[in-house]
């Protein structure tokens, strides 16, 4: 195998994200039951973490031990994709969870130049999550 071929076959590929919070329960049902992402097995069983799986190969992490709920910049966020934003607004407003677009109107939806709509809202420690409906 040459080099170039052996460089290419390691490139860094994403593994987790890591989140410190405070509260993993109430954090643990938000995304799980408001984001709808799938709690995965996570090998530590000491009622610190838990593990989701946000696609192939790739996991969120949520770590309690924070002192306390910290407030967070929208320009540092996660983002998830999904077919439909408007199906997933309605399970915001099911849920009472606020959102907004990118300038901070309440209610509302950016539209990029591209087309891909987008919308912004925090998790229940202050982290900033986008969801848009990038294919």
């Amino acid at each position: 195998m040459c080099l170039k071929q052996a460089e290419a076959q390691n490139k860094p590929r994403i593994n987790h994200i890591a989140v410190y919070i405070h509260d993993l329960g109430i954090c643990t049902n938000f995304y799980k039951d408001v984001v709808g992402l799938e709690v995965i097995p996570e090998p530590f069983h000491d009622g610190r973490h838990t593990w989701f799986s946000v696609g192939d190969h790739a996991a969120l992490h949520l770590i309690a031990g924070a002192k306390g709920v910290e407030s967070h910049l929208k320009d540092s966020h996660l983002c998830f994709s999904v077919d439909s934003i408007e199906t997933f607004i309605s399970v915001l407003e099911k849920n009472n969870v606020a959102y907004e677009n990118w300038v901070g109107q309440a209610g509302a939806v950016t539209l990029r130049a591209d087309g891909i709509k987008q919308i912004y809202f925090k998790d229940p420690e202050g982290y900033w999550i986008e969801v848009n409906n990038d294919q």
